[in-house]
């Protein structure tokens, strides 16, 4: 498995991760061109399509699937459960060969995942598990641990006297708690206080009035730990009209925004625990084909993360996920 994932860190460290080509959006269709070598149906699921990473997750998936000559069908949940439940149903009428899931909820979907599996229709899980994780066939996510991790030890080489910290999250998200923990037992002996914990329960807007109200309470905060990337934008936002460039601002994620404002030299962005949508999907797409076809895969793969910062972030380009 370390093997896989190697090859795909490899592939995701180039110049050119933003190109069209490695974003390429396939839409949904019905048309069979006369050339398709499978002509498969696959099912995309995903919590909320606004969102970037799932964005260019499915666009992954998607042109990884056309160039073997399968197609796809696209479900948003737009994080409503039920909604999602019945997506899956939907993929079992349809008849899909295999289903990729961004699952909304750990629990909800498990009626669903049943039929699913009663109907003999394999499951590639995607960014999180679901709670019963027999009822998913194979598992394709970041090493979210680590993304965090590796945060943390830069806020410990830039700030060796320790200080105080803002912990931006949402724990109701499996990856994003994995990421803070990766992140907090990293710093956890390094003389740091974390001086306030912002939920954002999914809402991420609510970061920012959060900080604004801290630092206008006098609060000294050194840095700020955000979960993923929607969160730090809202929290550059607010430092910005505070007029704060001094705090050290973290996340997880890696978007176009994010390594924009880390090329920025006077942003207060200062790393980003890097995950590769890109790989992510062209991992499962594998995954997925040689469970349909009897080959060999993992059950379980975790496509490396790592850290950019404004030392690296030409190496990725800003224009695109790596």
């Amino acid at each position: 498995m370390m093997t896989v994932a190697a090859v795909l860190f490899a592939s995701g460290c180039k110049q050119d991760v933003g190109t069209p080509e490695d974003n390429a959006v396939v839409e949904e269709t019905d048309d069979k061109e006369e050339n398709r070598a499978q002509d498969r149906l696959f099912g995309f699921l995903c919590p909320d399509m606004g969102n970037p990473f799932y964005a260019v997750l499915k666009d992954s998936v998607a042109s990884a699937l056309a160039e073997q000559g399968d197609r796809i069908l696209i479900r948003d949940a737009k994080w409503d459960a039920e909604e999602q439940t019945a997506q899956l149903q939907e993929m079992i009428e349809q008849d899909v060969e295999a289903v990729f899931l961004c699952p909304v909820d750990q629990e909800a979907l498990t009626p669903a995942l049943e039929a699913l599996d009663e109907a003999g229709i394999p499951v590639v899980g995607l960014d999180m598990r679901v709670a019963q994780t027999d009822l998913m066939d194979a598992y394709v996510g970041s090493d979210n641990y680590n993304a965090g991790q590796v945060c943390g030890e830069d806020l410990m080489a830039n700030r060796p006297e320790g200080g105080g910290v803002v912990i931006v999250e949402c724990p109701e998200l499996v990856p994003v708690n994995e990421r803070i923990t990766g992140f907090e037992e990293t710093i956890a002996d390094g003389g740091f206080e974390i001086v306030k914990r912002i939920d954002t329960k999914r809402d991420n807007s609510a970061a920012e009035g959060e900080i604004m109200d801290l630092l206008g309470d006098g609060t000294a905060v050194d840095a700020v730990m955000c979960g993923d990337d929607s969160m730090a934008v809202d929290v550059l936002q607010a430092l910005a009209e505070a007029g704060k460039s001094d705090i050290l601002v973290y996340s997880v994620g890696g978007s176009p925004a994010i390594k924009s404002a880390l090329a920025d030299p006077t942003s207060p962005m200062t790393g980003v625990g890097a995950q590769s949508p890109i790989n992510m999907g062209k991992a499962a797409v594998q995954t997925a084909t040689a469970m349909l076809e009897g080959g060999v895969y993992e059950t379980e793969t975790y496509v490396e993360t790592f850290f950019i910062n404004r030392d690296n972030v030409d190496m990725y380009g800003t224009d695109g996920w790596q």
